[in-house]
């Protein structure tokens, strides 16, 4: 349990950063417990963490402020990403890989329930990202179908002839299906006078005897 005098320096300090935040920098103790502390560090611009938050939190011991640590160590955080110098424990990455990290920290971030319920701002920040990329793919969409659109050309009477020439395509092709060798079937009615004939012409002998 927090002592006395830990409640009331972290109340202090909170108090202090409310009204005078710091740069790329905010932080704000847990609803339920004052020395869990939850922050988040924006990447500066100029650099390869820019366009990234990182969350994180402290747990401050109870004797604080007589023990460590303290708010300023976010500041030297803060300071430590800017520095590419090779110190103990660090971990040196590719300034494609640390702009890789950085553009997708905030939806990292926002999959965890205790950061969305700390940060609010920053998924209402993500949210809006998310809808403005997604206005932007329906527009390149949009044009894609445009440019893929075949052209309507008019006549003489300001008729469209897409669809005529549509038509034309379709009676074309029909006409190349039929086989040009297809015989005509024989009307009935020219069937009947073949056999009609060919009865009278057998019955010519018979009427001579």
């Amino acid at each position: 349990m927090a002592e006395k005098a830990c409640v009331k320096r972290l109340q202090k300090e909170y108090r202090a950063l409310c009204k005078e935040p710091v740069s790329n920098i905010l932080a704000r103790p847990s609803p339920n417990d004052i020395l869990e502390w939850h922050y988040v560090l924006e990447g500066s611009s100029g650099t390869p963490f820019a366009g990234g938050y990182y969350y994180g939190k402290i747990k401050f011991p109870p004797e604080y402020p007589h023990k460590p640590p303290g708010i300023t160590i976010l500041t030297g955080l803060l300071s430590f990403m800017m520095d590419n110098s090779p110190t103990t424990g660090s971990v040196n990455t590719t300034t494609e890989e640390k702009q890789r990290l950085a553009k997708s920290s905030l939806a990292f971030n926002c999959k965890n329930m205790t950061f969305r319920k700390m940060f609010p701002e920053y998924v209402d920040k993500y949210n809006q990202q998310q809808l403005s990329e997604q206005v932007v793919q329906e527009q390149v969409i949009s044009e894609r179908r445009k440019e893929n659109k075949p052209e309507t050309s008019r006549d003489t009477n300001g008729n469209s002839t897409e669809g005529t020439a549509n038509l034309k395509d379709e009676v074309g092709s029909a006409e190349k299906d039929i086989p040009k060798n297809k015989k005509q079937a024989m009307p009935t009615w020219m069937i009947l006078l073949l056999v009609s004939f060919f009865g009278l012409v057998m019955t010519l002998p018979l009427l001579q005897l």
